[in-house]
C-alpha cells in the first residue's frame, strides 16, 4: 500500500477532488477533520464498501495512521487501491493545517 504525508496529502487536496475518508470515531471527527475528508467509521467500512469508488484511489486518514492503515490493507485484499496517510490527522494539525468542523 502506497502512503503519503500530510504535505503530500495538502497539494493532492488542492489540486483535484480525491476520495479521502477519515476512519475515526464521531466523537474524534467531532474535535476536528481534514476538509474535504468524508467519515466513515472504521468498523462500518465493510458495510459500505459498496459507497467506496473502485476506479480511482482511496486515500485514508485516521489519528496516526494505523487504523487507516488497516483498514488499507483490507480494501487492498477486495481490489480497491488505498493510500495511507502516514501521522493523520494528528500530524494535520500539528502542522498547523487548517481543520474543519
Amino acid at each position: 500500500m502506497r502512503e503519503i504525508d500530510v504535505n503530500e496529502l495538502e497539494g493532492l487536496l488542492a489540486a483535484e477532488p480525491i476520495a479521502l475518508i477519515d476512519v475515526r470515531g464521531l466523537d474524534e471527527w467531532q474535535t476536528g477533520h481534514v476538509p474535504g475528508a468524508e467519515l466513515i467509521v472504521m468498523s462500518t467500512i465493510p458495510a459500505r464498501v459498496q459507497d467506496l469508488p473502485r476506479n480511482e484511489e482511496i486515500f485514508l486518514i485516521c489519528e496516526s495512521g494505523g487504523r487507516s492503515a488497516q483498514v488499507g490493507l483490507w480494501l487492498e485484499s477486495q481490489g480497491f487501491e488505498a493510500v495511507n496517510v502516514v501521522g493523520g490527522t494528528g500530524a494535520w494539525r500539528t502542522s498547523g493545517k487548517p481543520l474543519a468542523f
